[in-house]
């Protein structure tokens, strides 16, 4: 079916067929026509994390931001689900446009800006939905919170979804949001994460239940300071790590019609500078912390790579939006 409404909705301004589609995934997939969306998918079960994931390929967050169409994803056979980027205050995001196509090159330019409807109302969309499987919640800070305060956004947000998640991932490698990416360096890096664990030992106490936290990293950083990263999540017992975020380098789009657009880069050419995140990252936490490797998965062949490198787990986002849901099930039959 996504073959043919793909040209439709890609002669659409990108933006307003993401917010249509979606609009209408929230509604069938509670709707008796969920079935013209689900496709069977084999189990391949993953055990990780003291989590079981139906199989390992997720949907990144990003493209449910308020965990509206959660049974929709469900019925297309995703292993796990991640929702948000959710900030404690609603709040527009950027000026648009913000989201751009780049067909020639399979990838998606974006500087949305942690546009979202707040965490209370993310909380009551998970709380409607009939999905039982693993559900990853993404957190951040708002654009108006000065950095140096950023840490109060992650704990407030962590509070509330707590109860809610399998999961919990904490995003400081968007680039949309102003001076978000050096909380991932030195001293602010250490002190977020040191917090953050705290709080997560405080609420496993309340909850009477342990809610992994995961840290989503950026694709830009060199070795210097990826190991710096490595090193950090590791002396501060997190519990996984999601290898990468979108990149800021255009190598791949040069001269491409929105090539020059500012923001985040994804799809296919980021997926050899998250590879390589990935293989780097396995050799630095010397296998102490599970990796999520996302960027540029768009095949079987790929999602392989990502694997071999040292993934435990998938997650596709651009891939998605060209293909459709039948690239999880050929992932999900392409891999061992």
């Amino acid at each position: 079916m996504y073959s043919l409404l793909k040209p439709l909705l890609f002669r659409m301004d990108p933006e307003s067929s993401h917010d249509l589609t979606l609009g209408q995934l929230a509604w069938l997939g509670k709707s008796p026509l969920k079935g013209l969306i689900a496709q069977s998918v084999p189990d391949k079960p993953v055990e990780l994390m003291g989590l079981r994931f139906k199989n390992p390929v997720g949907l990144a967050a990003g493209l449910d931001k308020n965990g509206a169409a959660i049974d929709a994803f469900a019925a297309m056979g995703f292993g796990f689900i991640e929702v948000g980027t959710v900030t404690p205050r609603p709040q527009p995001g950027n000026p648009k446009p913000r989201l751009f196509r780049l067909p020639q090159a399979q990838a998606i330019i974006n500087r949305m800006g942690f546009n979202n409807l707040g965490v209370d109302n993310l909380v009551e969309n998970v709380k409607a939905s009939n999905y039982k499987g693993v559900l990853g919640i993404n957190i951040g800070k708002n654009k108006d919170t000065p950095v140096e305060e950023g840490t109060n956004d992650y704990l407030i947000c962590l509070d509330k979804v707590y109860g809610h998640a399998s999961y919990v991932t904490v995003n400081i490698s968007s680039p949309n949001t102003p001076g978000l990416r050096s909380l991932q360096y030195g001293e602010a890096f250490d002190e977020l994460l040191s917090s953050v664990k705290a709080r997560q030992e405080k609420l496993a106490d309340q909850h009477g239940r342990y809610v992994p936290i995961v840290v989503k990293i950026a694709p830009d950083m060199n070795l210097e300071e990826l190991q710096s990263v490595a090193d950090c999540l590791r002396r501060h017992h997190l519990d996984g790590v999601i290898a990468t975020n979108t990149t800021l380098s255009r190598e791949g789009v040069e001269g491409l019609k929105h090539g020059d657009e500012a923001g985040g880069l994804s799809g296919r050419p980021v997926r050899q500078k998250s590879t390589e995140t990935v293989k780097n990252l396995k050799a630095m936490l010397a296998g102490e912390l599970p990796i999520i490797g996302v960027g540029g998965i768009d095949s079987a062949q790929s999602a392989r790579e990502k694997l071999a490198a040292g993934a435990d787990l998938l997650q596709i986002y651009t891939g998605f939006i060209y293909q459709g849901p039948a690239l999880v099930k050929a992932i999900v039959e392409g891999i061992e």
